[in-house]
């Protein structure tokens, strides 16, 4: 009996002893993947500022001793910002200029998105505007020569009222990618000058006589996914022929418009790569570890945020920079 008393008991202490050593094992796995801290700035493009915050948001969740702070200013504060080493990573909207490479600009690719022409809903020429859409002619002649002053220039038998343009202010991806699709700069535009996007999207939904440019993520509603209120997004008469065909009819709601950009159907630009920018290459853990999370594990979040992912092939080629 004494035997078999010993026995028991050392069995159970064994037991004990293993189900600690099951919970140190556990708590050293929890550790190590929470072992990141400290904070990472992101300032920048307006269009990659929702998707930049669902990022941020997810991978905070994963480490929750990593602080993530986002800001939206446009592209040009973006550049700036991560040049002056003021913040982690710019976010910037545009093609990253030879200039600013040469200044020590580090970037990969990491999102899809596009710009398109906006309108108020109020628009008298609406149900004409969107059963022919507007040709490429035309949106030169509203931002650049100014030679389609009224929207009956822009459909024929519309109502002679005249167009009143809009543009962006700060120096952003948006402006100069639109700029880009039209043959410009963005300094080549006219129009009154708005800050931000949601400026723009303001200004637009005020004046029923009004055109300006959004990202796409400006424009739709991210519950409905339908245009925001009180704003239309302008179909673009891709083939030039009067009409609004149906391989052109794709904005009517974000995803068919998503679907687009990805198919080749939205042309480029005004669809193009967003980019994160730092002053060379990241050299702290968690900034490291941050930009090879979105590139992997974080493209899960891309389709539903509305925006386009990257090839694997190029997020593979992104994901080498951070080993040059």
């Amino acid at each position: 009996m004494m035997d078999g008393t010993k026995r028991a008991i050392c069995g159970l202490l064994a037991i004990v002893v293993l189900a600690g050593s099951g919970c140190r094992g556990g708590d050293d796995k929890k550790s190590d993947s929470n072992d990141l801290e400290g904070t990472i700035t992101i300032s920048g493009a307006w269009a990659l500022y929702p998707m930049t915050v669902r990022w941020a948001e997810e991978f905070e969740a994963i480490h929750p001793r990593i602080r993530i702070d986002v800001s939206a200013g446009g592209a040009g504060k973006g550049m700036a910002d991560a040049l002056a080493g003021v913040a982690d990573f710019g976010g910037v909207s545009r093609d990253i200029y030879p200039a600013e490479i040469e200044k020590g600009a580090w970037c990969v690719a990491v999102v899809v998105d596009a710009v398109v022409p906006t309108v108020s809903e109020n628009n008298p020429a609406l149900g004409d505007l969107l059963r022919a859409g507007a040709k490429r002619e035309s949106l030169i002649g509203i931002w650049v020569t100014g030679e389609t002053a009224s929207w009956s220039d822009v459909v024929p038998g519309a109502a002679p009222r005249p167009i009143r343009v809009y543009t962006r202010s700060d120096a952003c991806g948006a402006a100069e990618t639109w700029a880009k699709y039209l043959g410009k700069q963005q300094d080549d535009m006219r129009g009154v000058g708005v800050y931000g996007d949601p400026g723009v999207a303001e200004a637009i939904q005020r004046d029923a006589l009004g055109i300006g440019f959004n990202n796409i993520n400006f424009a739709y509603d991210a519950a409905t996914k339908r245009p925001i209120a009180g704003l239309r997004v302008l179909p673009i008469d891709l083939d030039g022929n009067g009409r609004l065909d149906p391989h052109e009819d794709f904005y009517g709601n974000r995803d068919t418009l998503v679907a687009a950009i990805a198919s080749g159907r939205y042309p480029s630009p005004p669809a193009r790569d967003l980019y994160f920018v730092s002053r060379g290459r990241p050299a702290r853990r968690a900034a490291i570890e941050f930009i090879t999370w979105v590139l992997t594990d974080g493209q899960r979040y891309v389709s539903e945020a509305g925006y386009v992912g990257l090839s694997r092939e190029r997020l593979e080629a992104e994901l080498r920079k951070l080993e040059e």
